[in-house]
């Protein structure tokens, strides 16, 4: 599917669901990615009813354009975006970047945000200057450092949930073929961007954090420490999961967001 901000085509998925109405579930991906490492959570979410909408930012998947050079300006985009789509309200839903991508827009525009699911996110994100560095000069040498450092030991084999997909073979290549130069205003837009706890201390809305147990990019204890500072959040740890969960444990992130999206602000379904 595809709709025009600032002049520039966007494309996004629907899960093979509907593609009308005011309201959406929008799905945001991190640094480097794009729309597809949300296929499975798109498709499941999108059974249940409603409008799912997995974008892709500027500058990648098939979406045109140069990548953004910060979150406030993705965040700004993003508003942007659902404008264009005709969405009122939007249910964010955001891993790494895309969670401090949901993050801001939700602190700027409450009226726009009913519900926040954050995957893989902590307190800041800084990126280690080598691999700021790889990301600029090698995407090969970054790709790897990331789907190593980004996978837990026991995703790294096989026996997952979705037969015949590889976890680590399926994130290496997404992020070698991400479009020149997005994965390095990526990692430095999440780097430049510091501490969130601010910017979650002026959330509103309910709000979910889906942490990996084994995540060594963004550990869990310093994402309890970001949910910590907004009152009510909710958080759920997949324990053998870990950067990136959504592909590791498919299944297990589905019934997460389902349960916290069933139930309503005053806590029953």
């Amino acid at each position: 599917m595809g709709i025009k901000v600032q002049g520039k085509r966007v494309h996004y998925s629907n899960g093979g669901g509907t593609d009308v109405g005011d309201h959406a579930i929008i799905l945001i991906h991190g640094a480097g990615m794009d729309r597809s490492v949300w296929q499975l959570q798109a498709r499941a979410l999108a059974s249940m009813g409603g409008r799912v909408m997995a974008v892709d930012l500027p500058g990648h998947g098939k979406s045109e354009g140069d990548a953004l050079l910060s979150i406030p300006d993705m965040a700004n985009w993003m508003i942007e975006f659902m404008d264009a789509a005709g969405v009122k309200t939007a249910t964010l839903i955001g891993h790494s970047m895309g969670s401090m991508i949901a993050l801001n827009v939700a602190a700027q525009n409450p009226d726009r945000v009913d519900k926040l699911v954050l995957l893989g996110v902590a307190e800041s994100m800084p990126v280690h200057e080598d691999l700021l560095k790889a990301a600029d000069d090698d995407q090969n040498l970054a790709a790897g450092l990331i789907t190593y450092w980004g996978i837990a030991p026991t995703s790294m084999v096989g026996g997952k949930a979705a037969p015949g997909f590889s976890v680590m073979g399926a994130s290496r290549v997404l992020l070698q073929n991400a479009r020149t130069g997005s994965l390095h205003r990526d990692l430095s837009a999440c780097n430049d961007a510091g501490s969130m706890t601010d910017t979650a201390s002026r959330i509103s809305c309910p709000v979910l954090f889906v942490l990996g147990g084994l995540d060594k990019m963004s550990p869990v204890k310093s994402g309890l420490r970001l949910a910590a500072a907004i009152s009510g959040a909710k958080t759920e740890v997949i324990n053998d999961a870990g950067h990136m969960m959504m592909l590791e444990s498919p299944n297990d992130v589905f019934k997460i967001i389902r349960d916290f999206l069933k139930t309503r602000p005053g806590g029953s379904d």
